[in-house]
Order: structure tokens, then sequence, then C-alpha cells
């Protein structure tokens, strides 16, 4: 399978599986992770997602034989109908773990994640205009807004490889990791999240902080209004102040 899965208690772990070619990207990967995240969407155990990469990569790029045969005339692909930017629409929270090369798509499949944590060591690159391609995916639209405008220029204007430790500084990943210790403390974090955070109120502020970046201040706080209204009469809401003041775990309900 060019994409694995498999369950740590509630949090599942989507692998991409090609590391004889760090994971590069393929039409059948694309298929295959989106129909995994579809569903973990759908299972009422699974409260949150977890994607790494198997070997010395997270994802190093459209596979060139792809791109060879673009150039060529010869590709004769069936590429996903679902958007490269498809995991912002899922309900559950999705953290990516880079773990290794993380180039081109790869890098657009690692941010398009809710959270990024990485290895310190990995090696990033925006790579395309040292392929003569362009900002690719919507990469164009997410970099200035993680990194700011000038930070955004330059990582994508040379392509340089940069590591984890700046991807950090950068502001693209939440926290860089040593190498051995990544997966321990990303599946710590995602077992925080789905042990102690209601999957309604995790799905809700998704949405909002993906969705509000072209909307105004006063547009996010009326639409937030409504939205805290609506929590009120969640069952969620009731769980979390009785877990809080009884001193327990809360349980809340699955998505619906």
């Amino acid at each position: 399978m060019v994409v694995l899965s498999e369950d740590d208690g509630s949090v599942r772990i989507l692998t991409f599986n090609r590391p004889e070619r760090l994971n590069a990207w393929t039409d059948e990967m694309g298929r295959r992770y989106f129909d995994l995240l579809e569903e973990a969407e759908r299972d009422p155990s699974v409260r949150v997602i977890v994607v790494t990469g198997a070997g010395r990569g997270f994802c190093a790029g459209a596979d060139f034989a792809t791109l060879t045969a673009i150039q060529t005339g010869d590709y004769d692909g069936k590429p996903d109908t679902r958007p490269n930017t498809f995991p912002v629409t899922i309900r559950k929270p999705v953290i990516a773990a880079v773990n290794g090369a993380c180039a081109g798509l790869g890098m657009v499949h690692a941010l398009v994640c809710d959270i990024v944590f990485t290895a310190d060591d990995a090696k990033w690159t925006t790579a395309f205009s040292r392929r003569g391609l362009v900002a690719e995916y919507g990469l164009a639209w997410i970099l200035p807004k993680l990194a700011g405008q000038a930070r955004a220029m330059d990582l994508l204007l040379s392509g340089r490889v940069f590591t984890g430790s700046e991807a950090y500084e950068l502001g693209l990943a939440g926290r860089a990791i040593p190498r051995d210790r990544l997966m321990d403390e990303t599946l710590a974090y995602a077992g925080e999240l789905a042990t102690w955070c209601s999957p309604a109120s995790m799905a809700v502020m998704k949405r909002q902080v993906w969705g509000d970046w072209n909307g105004s201040l006063d547009e996010s706080r009326e639409a937030a209004e409504g939205l805290m209204r609506e929590s009120f009469e969640r069952a969620d809401f009731a769980e979390g102040v009785a877990s809080f003041l009884e001193h327990r775990p809360p349980d809340f309900p699955p998505l619906g």
C-alpha cells in the first residue's frame, strides 16, 4: 500500500509509504490518502489524524516519472478530483509529523495540515522555482500568512533548502523536535487532544481558522457569536463544565 493506516488509541496514523522514493507523490498516493482521510472522518473511534512518511522522507514532492511524462506529453494519469487542499475540509484535526525530506508538493501537503511538527534536521524546500514551476496548490496563499510576505518571497523565489529548525523559526511548524523523538511527541500531543478536547469544538474551530483568513475582524467576531450560542446548546458544553468541576477526564461524544 502506498499509504498505510494504523491506530494508536483514538489517533489514526497515516503513513506515506514509498520510502525508496522519499515518498514522492503519485496519483495513486493521492487517491489512497484522501480516501483514508475520509474513512478517518467517518470513524467515530478516531478523534485525531497524524500524517507522516516512511523511511527518510515525509514527501519529496511530485514523482519525477510523473513530471517527465507531463513534459514529454505522455502523461495519462487520472489525478483525484479532490484538491490537494482537501485535508482542510476534514472536520477532525490533522497533524503533520514531518520526519524528513519535505519538498514542493510535499511541503503543500504538510502545510495544509492543521498543526505541523517537524524533525529539527528535516530538509524543507519549495523547489518550484528551480524546476521552472510556480507556487502550486495554494502555497502562495498559505506561506505569507504563516511566515509573512518577505519570508514567503524568499522561500518561493530562491527555492533554497532549509531545516526543520528554521521551519519552526519561520512559523511553518509548531515544534521542531529531534528526529528520534518526533513520533513520540506528536502522538503524545495528538493523544492529549483526543482525550481532553471536544471533537465538536475542534471541528468548529478548525473551520473558523481556515475560513476566517479572508474575512474582517468584525465578520469573524459576529460569526463567532453565533457559533458560541450554538455551542451552549451542545452536550459537549455541559460535559466540559461537569468534567472540570468533578476533576475527571471528559467523556465527549464523537462527531455526528
